[in-house]
């Protein structure tokens, strides 16, 4: 049976909660939801989903780097909003960052997310 290894990137912000960055069992990299967090300073970007959405992804790049894979390793993402409005900035970052060979992803508008974000993503990726 393949052990947990608990992942916490010196380069992410600090978790908000009980809770690790990631964790990695076996070939498979199960990412924390990000929020829009600076991990210079632990405080919310201000701006708009699309400052937001390229926050978190470079939050869960740093995740990914730490752990020597790319974007191209992910194989399913969930996106939430808070308002499904801001679906159409969020991909417009988004897809800067997935290149090619897509994940297979869900996106779910939610009441609310931590420190008020309009937007987190979480990821799976393989090895």
């Amino acid at each position: 049976m393949a052990s947990k290894q608990i992942i916490k990137p010196a380069k992410s912000a600090p978790a908000v909660g009980p809770y690790n960055h990631a964790v990695r069992i076996g070939d498979l990299l199960f990412c924390a939801g990000q929020i829009p967090l600076d991990p210079a300073t632990g405080n919310l970007v201000a701006g708009d989903i699309k400052a937001q959405t390229e926050r978190v992804l470079e939050n869960v790049k740093a995740i990914l780097d730490d752990q020597k894979l790319t974007f191209n390793n992910v194989v399913k993402s969930t996106v939430f909003l808070t308002n499904l409005a801001d679906f159409a900035g969020m991909n417009e970052v988004y897809a800067k960052y997935f290149t090619a060979d897509f994940p297979a992803r869900s996106t779910i508008q939610v009441a609310a997310l931590p420190r008020a974000a309009s937007v987190e993503i979480e990821v799976i990726a393989h090895f």
